[in-house]
């Protein structure tokens, strides 16, 4: 009995805290879309965007998502650096189109069947472009994403089976209490004088005991919600209603609308080529 409760008050405790947070940011538009149609508009956002590689579409669509910045609330000193991991990831994904895309133009240097040309320059700089692209509506679109509310819609609207989304839900929660265990554990060898040596080992002895930590916690919780009855085939009620409104049909509109000006501008300026031309 000790243990579901610990669990349960584990779980309860979590969300009060992520509800709390977000009610103290203060809303924005953004909170008003209903999480599922945020899934639908990252899908909008990045699914056209792989029709065609060229550079001008890429830089229309992520000069547009820059502009709905106030829209989402947050800064653009936050946004940038949250971009910081995919603005060193896409010039290494840009890195093999440069060496052996099919040459084109003037050849700059060979080696093997390495191939330097203006037509893979041109390549490699749209690759890198669309992977920041890509990235970005999910950092506008979910950074201020409750786990909570995401379930709710997930259920409600999306219709998915309430076992998985509540599973999927109790796992989020425990996110932050790993990053407190490691936290404590990090302070707690720091505090014994063995915490500033041997990083890499640290770093791995640390990370079986979050493994153990992880599936004590997990075992606890699944029993705590077996108890609640989560594992119930009945059908569930929900504290919290989800709805689509007419906010919803204009995020989507406008993320039509982001796609559609990229495109035309790609081939406005004559640099739109399909994916396998």
């Amino acid at each position: 009995m000790s243990t579901g409760f610990e669990a349960r008050k584990t779980l309860d405790l979590s969300a009060e805290r992520s509800h709390s947070g977000a009610s103290k940011a203060g809303a924005v538009w953004i909170d008003g879309v209903n999480p599922v149609t945020r899934i639908l508009l990252a899908l909008l956002l990045s699914v056209p965007l792989f029709a065609s590689i060229d550079v001008t579409s890429g830089l229309v669509a992520i000069g547009l998502q820059l502009l709905c910045i106030p829209l989402t609330g947050l800064r653009l000193g936050t946004v940038l650096r949250r971009l910081a991991l995919l603005l060193v990831i896409a010039p290494v994904a840009g890195v093999s189109m440069l060496l052996y895309a099919a040459p084109g133009g003037q050849v700059f240097f060979s080696f093997g069947f390495a191939h330097i040309s203006e037509a893979s320059i041109q390549l490699a700089i749209a690759v890198s472009i669309r992977v920041v692209a890509l990235g970005l509506p999910t950092i506008l679109l979910f950074a201020r994403t409750d786990p909570t509310e995401l379930a709710d819609a997930l259920a409600q609207v999306a219709h998915l089976p309430s076992r998985f989304v509540l599973g999927v839900l109790a796992g989020t929660r425990m996110l932050g209490l790993f990053l407190d265990d490691w936290r404590t554990m990090s302070l707690a060898r720091r505090a014994r004088g063995v915490g500033d040596r041997g990083a890499l080992r640290r770093f791995f002895t640390m990370s079986f005991v979050l493994l153990v930590f992880a599936v004590r916690r997990g075992t606890k919780l699944a029993l705590a919600m077996e108890a609640r009855g989560f594992g119930s085939d009945i059908p569930r009620t929900w504290s919290r209603p989800s709805r689509l409104s007419g906010r919803d049909a204009i995020a989507l509109a406008g993320g039509a609308a982001i796609m559609a000006l990229s495109i035309a501008a790609a081939v406005l300026f004559g640099t739109f080529r399909f994916v396998w031309s």
